[in-house]
């Protein structure tokens, strides 16, 4: 029984490794897309791998390690399907490479000039990173930056705790299986959606600013294939 059980599992790991490539491959033909499929693959076979160690041996964890467990999936999620992205719309190999360089620093960090001086009010450390590749240019405001750097914290909160549309409609039980999905978490009736004026309201306002977005120029990435 136990051979058998092993037996389904790899079969199952494989299908999904399988059908992820195919994904890939039918986005279009070439390594990128590939490598997109394959880290996809990836991810689910981990995914699935780890439920089914922690279901064996997890048995008794204890609520706060499950707390931080649960962040430290969020994140790790996050940060594979990001790369993933990458490599999806990068033009080559070459080209993603480049990319992920410039992400994790590796051709160094460019700052606003005010910067420096801020930071060297810390024991020096300004110059101290000046010293090891951090740049600061006079083609960056000081305000700029905390205008981007307040809008990817105020975009990370929405990703990692707003209501995604499960949550917003699970009184109307949107998919099947949602069962240990966690959508529960959100308890409150703000986040389910209702037949009611405020959610009409809403609906209304996004719709008109879907329309008023039209005469934008955003090429439709599927046209590319």
């Amino acid at each position: 029984m136990g051979l058998r059980h092993r037996k389904g599992t790899l079969l199952r790991f494989a299908n999904l490794m399988i059908t992820m490539l195919l994904i890939g491959l039918w986005h279009g033909a070439g390594w990128t897309f590939v490598i997109w499929g394959g880290l996809h693959g990836s991810y689910l076979v981990i995914n699935h791998g780890w439920h089914a160690i922690k279901k064996k041996i997890f048995l008794n964890t204890p609520t706060s390690a499950t707390i931080w467990g649960h962040a430290l999936g969020c994140m790790l999620t996050f940060i594979g399907v990001v790369m993933a992205w990458v490599i999806f719309r990068a033009e080559s190999i070459d080209g993603a490479t480049k990319m992920f360089e410039g992400m994790f620093g590796i051709n160094g960090f460019l700052l606003p000039p005010n910067y420096l001086g801020y930071l060297n009010h810390l024991y020096g450390l300004g110059d101290f990173l000046a010293g090891r590749g951090w740049g600061f240019s006079e083609e960056l405001e000081f305000f700029e930056g905390l205008v981007e750097a307040g809008s990817l914290l105020l975009l990370a909160f929405i990703t990692f705790f707003a209501p995604n549309t499960l949550q917003w409609m699970q009184r109307y039980k949107p998919a099947l299986g949602l069962e240990g999905f966690g959508i529960k978490r959100f308890n409150s009736r703000w986040v389910e959606w209702r037949p009611v004026t405020a959610w009409a309201i809403a609906t209304i306002t996004l719709a008109v600013l879907s329309l008023l977005s039209f005469t934008k120029v955003s090429e439709f990435l599927y046209f590319q294939f």
